[in-house]
């Protein structure tokens, strides 16, 4: 439902302007503790993504600059009057970053989307929004409803849900990571991954495919519809948020569902794996409220946040285990030591934090 998908990035802009590629859980790499937590900085606004190497936290944040937290909590500007920040990324070598910025003209339309790639001796800013427009990724994907009677198709279209549609123009650069000299950009609008040369040629990595849900009674109620919609699969489209390289050398990516992102249609977040080479795309874990972020913790955990769920969960051979609970829970990356670095907002008060997990994994 693309009128309200991405609202918590889009309404930030708009303000401002089967397998789980880790190693098996041993019983002694898991604890059922909960590790320290301390409290880096809230000197930011919309803490959307984090990046943690070369000795520096990095965080993008969407009320307009790249930062970098200090040993005394303050931030301190890397770039400034970057309109919708919410990527950040850093190359393995350090001799570059590259952050994601868009314009948004109101909460639902974006206007301009860009991969920005700030090296030692040059700048390269890509155009996401116009390779978009000249290609389309998810143009042939089919969304919403197939062949709806006049009861579904009219008790969905009073509701504000598009009936039957193809993926349309859209762009949303919102996460990147360093990948093979280049980038890789998960793009929230054209539901797609974008591979970025270091040169700032651009191509498609791979499609996320639609997200069908079955329309229940409850969901119905919620909505306002007609008890012809109930039982009627709807297919939404997958909104990725962020895109990591996994200790396997595949990309994982957690995505949004279209259309509501709250609990309304119940936990529909998802986690994928998608093969650089030929752009399949396979779910490892479903079931997150609010999947936003993702990180390979020492331990061989990939964690995520579950914005809605305000918690940051382990994810092992496909099962969900709640492991910290942080109301507003946006953003988290790997650092060095085997801590975790946490950032929260949108639903809380925005704040970058260290976890200290002594390398190992845990749940409760």
């Amino acid at each position: 439902m693309r009128a309200v998908r991405v609202s918590i990035a889009v309404a930030a802009i708009a303000v401002a302007s089967t397998l789980v590629a880790t190693a098996p859980a041993d019983a002694h790499t898991i604890r059922k503790t909960t590790p320290s937590t301390t409290v880096l900085t809230t000197a930011v606004g919309a803490p959307f993504n984090l990046d943690v190497r070369h000795g520096r936290v990095l965080v993008a944040d969407g009320s307009g600059q790249i930062g970098r937290v200090k040993a005394d909590g303050s931030v301190s500007t890397v770039v400034a009057d970057v309109p919708g920040a919410s990527g950040i990324a850093s190359s393995r070598d350090g001799r570059s970053i590259a952050y994601t910025t868009s314009v948004a003209e109101d909460e639902t339309t974006i206007t301009a989307s860009a991969l920005v790639v700030h090296g030692r001796k040059s700048t390269i800013q890509v155009d996401t929004l116009a390779f978009e427009k000249a290609h389309n990724p998810d143009g042939a994907l089919q969304y919403g409803v197939t062949n709806p009677d006049s009861c579904v198709a009219g008790t969905l279209s009073a509701a504000g849900f598009p009936v039957s549609y193809s993926g349309g123009i859209d762009s949303h650069a919102y996460s990147v990571a360093a990948y093979r000299g280049g980038w890789v950009v998960a793009d929230a609008g054209a539901n797609a991954l974008f591979r970025v040369s270091r040169t700032g040629k651009i191509s498609t990595l791979a499609v996320l495919p639609p997200h069908p849900a079955v329309i229940t009674q409850a969901a119905a109620n919620a909505f306002g519809l007609d008890a012809c919609a109930v039982g009627v699969t709807y297919a939404f489209e997958s909104v990725p948020t962020d895109v990591e390289v996994g200790p396997d050398g595949f990309l994982y990516v957690t995505t949004l569902p279209g259309g509501p992102e709250d609990a309304s249609l119940g936990a529909r977040g998802k986690v994928f794996r998608v093969n650089p080479r030929n752009g399949h795309a396979v779910p490892v874990a479903s079931g997150l409220l609010g999947a936003t972020n993702l990180a390979f913790a020492r331990g061989g955990g990939l964690y995520v946040t579950e914005l809605f769920a305000g918690r940051v969960s382990l994810i092992r051979h496909g099962r969900v285990f709640a492991s910290l609970d942080l109301p507003g829970a946006l953003a988290v990356e790997a650092g060095p030591r085997g801590d975790l670095y946490v950032a929260t907002g949108i639903t809380a008060a925005p704040s970058v934090l260290r976890v200290r997990t002594g390398g190992r994994d845990w749940h409760r």
